[in-house]
């Protein structure tokens, strides 16, 4: 989703752009997860700790962040270590833009959270490619073969079947392939440019909290995670990559 998120950018030429000036920002749920006990922390080292959970999130934390943009705020984000599971003292500022894409695995599991969306979008990727770039992303931040295989048997496919999979009903949109699907992400790219151009009415965009929301457009098929669009007023957010 990550990915689809970038692309969008670089289609809207955002990502060139200056981020106090932008008018599109992404935000990625890795940047809220808790802070570990040590216990948590030393399960975590060993690949032993659930980070596809939804209590591996400070959803607290994430839903006063994501109202104060929704409010046109300014506000501070947290920065996770995704190699030593440690959320950092510095933090991202985040300045106000027209939309932004707050994108992860489980964005749609909590219903305050998910309300505050005007669109939301559902990206499916073949659970072989979700394996086989996770494999490659891991193993590039220090971890073994074993313990990544271990890690996605015992908690990371579990837990997709579990928490996001169920999600995908509340979608909007559901992008087939991901960031191949360039006929699914132009037509979000024009839907955004719309936003930006005035040509959608408030009407049409829905209200922050989930009410009058008009429209449904499925593009077909099949699982990855959640992303997620918002528009409205000068809100909006930043990314990163997904971690565990």
């Amino acid at each position: 989703q990550s990915t689809v998120c970038e692309k969008i950018m670089e289609l809207l030429g955002q990502n060139e752009v200056d981020h106090r000036q932008r008018k599109v920002l992404i935000l990625s749920q890795d940047r809220f997860y808790k802070v570990l006990t040590a216990e948590q922390k030393a399960k975590a080292l060993k690949g032993q700790y659930n980070f596809d959970h939804p209590d591996a999130f400070d959803n607290d934390l994430m839903h006063t962040t994501l109202k104060n943009i929704v409010e046109g705020k300014t506000v501070e984000v947290p920065t996770y270590d995704f190699v030593t599971h440690s959320r950092l003292e510095e933090t991202t500022v985040v300045y106000p833009a027209d939309v932004v894409l707050f994108e992860g695995i489980l964005v749609f599991y909590s219903q305050d959270i998910r309300d505050m969306f005007h669109l939301r979008l559902f990206v499916d990727t073949d659970s072989d490619v979700r394996l086989s770039r996770r494999v490659l992303r891991d193993m590039k931040r220090g971890r073994d073969l074993e313990q990544i295989l271990t890690q996605y048997t015992t908690f990371v496919k579990p837990a997709f079947e579990e928490f996001c999979l169920p999600t995908k009903k509340y979608a909007d949109v559901i992008i087939p392939r991901g960031v191949d699907n360039m006929v699914a992400i132009n037509l979000i790219v024009q839907h955004i440019q719309d936003i930006l151009n005035g040509d959608i009415c408030k009407w049409q965009r829905g209200a922050v909290n989930g009410h009058g929301r008009s429209y449904k457009r499925p593009f077909p098929e099949q699982a990855e995670s959640g992303a997620v669009l918002a528009a409205g007023k000068r809100s909006h957010l930043e990314s990163s990559s997904r971690p565990h």
